[in-house]
């Protein structure tokens, strides 16, 4: 890292226990990051030919690892450069971070960015009611409806790009037996598969092997044909690998719990945002949720995110401004809940020997 990045301050929150650390390019004293665009920078990011998960060298990837690792983060953290939006019809655009690079969504992460932005003053809100904050990201614009009451924000509301399915029951050879594997883009593609059929439970006590089968699945889909999206390169591949369970339903529809294995082996502690679009639409075109429906996505730490299908010809909403519409696939939204942590001065000392730390 240069001096003048030698401090780097962030404002940490967590969505249903998956932290998000934000960091915002306006504060001064991080390097440019060149393209046109959110998705452009993105792919500046991630470097020529790779993939998103291979450790970068450049100076804006001096900043990630200086945060991601140890003795300042750890191999489950998660966070965002906030940068320009594509133009003025968002507020703001943002980077994803994780420990092994770079991601194309985030469905937690707008969460806590649209909290972030309202309790910082950056978007306006009032006292009780709803404000919303839309943002570009690498797969398009999305946004997040902030929910208020008593002057506090009390959930948020993600609306995601639209999801569709790209695959249905590839089998996947495992080391725990064979597994039918759906495939489902939402800003990422996700690659879902019923624990059960691996003998596995979604808890705590399984996520060794529940770890095992998603980097198995990841890899055994590499260069499977439903892991293509339209948008190019950037948009393909298999980012995250969902290992759900049923639980019984609710009035309101089902009801489901999992675990999302992402990136090299990390562990999505929350019921994972745009995995939970991936999840919404397999469950639609199964005919198990319609409009008017909600799934109830619990995760491997109890924490729950609802997600929903948006109505065909309901207009306006959070995506207002974006260049997509539902005829690119199934419009979905999620809420939960985002809480501040934290707000940090960064600081490497020149003297320090572990320098931007380590990973255990």
């Amino acid at each position: 890292m240069s001096a003048a990045a030698a401090v780097v301050r962030t404002v940490d929150y967590h969505t249903a226990g998956e932290p998000f650390r934000i960091v915002d390019f306006a504060s001064g004293g991080l390097p440019a990051v060149p393209g046109d665009t959110v998705a452009e920078r993105c792919a500046t990011a991630i470097g020529p030919g790779g993939s998103g998960t291979a450790p970068r060298r450049s100076p804006l990837d001096d900043v990630r690892r200086f945060l991601v690792q140890e003795p300042r983060g750890h191999a489950g953290m998660y966070g965002g450069f906030v940068v320009p939006p594509d133009d003025d019809g968002a507020h703001f655009g943002v980077l994803f971070w994780h420990k092994d690079g770079y991601s194309t969504a985030c469905g937690h992460g707008t969460m806590a960015l649209g909290a972030w932005a309202v309790d910082t003053g950056r978007v306006p809100a009032p006292d009780d009611g709803d404000a919303q904050v839309r943002i570009d990201v690498p797969s398009g614009r999305v946004a997040a409806t902030v929910h208020r009451a008593g002057g506090r924000t009390t959930g948020v509301t993600f609306r995601n790009v639209p999801a569709r399915v790209g695959a249905r029951k590839v089998p996947v050879a495992t080391t725990l037996g064979l597994a039918e594997v759906d495939i489902a883009h939402a800003g990422a593609c996700y690659a879902s598969v019923a624990a059960r059929d691996l003998g596995l439970e979604v808890t705590r006590a399984a996520l060794p092997g529940l770890v095992r089968a998603g980097q198995e699945i990841r890899a055994a889909l590499a260069t499977h044909p439903g892991t293509w999206h339209p948008g190019g390169p950037l948009l393909s591949g298999v980012y995250g690998v969902i290992l759900h369970e049923e639980l019984p339903g609710t009035p309101f529809g089902p009801h489901q719990r999992n675990v999302t294995v992402f990136a090299d082996g990390q562990v999505d502690r929350s019921p994972c945002g745009s995995g939970t679009s991936a999840r919404l639409a397999l469950l639609a075109e199964d005919g198990r949720i319609g409009a008017g429906e909600d799934l109830l996505h619990e995760s491997v730490v109890g924490t729950v995110f609802t997600g929903r299908v948006v109505p065909e010809g309901s207009g306006g909403g959070p995506r207002d401004g974006s260049r997509e519409d539902a005829r690119d696939g199934l419009v979905t939204e999620v809420t939960g809940t985002a809480y501040r942590t934290g707000e940090h001065a960064f600081i490497r000392d020149p003297q320090d020997a572990l320098g931007a730390g380590f990973l255990l």
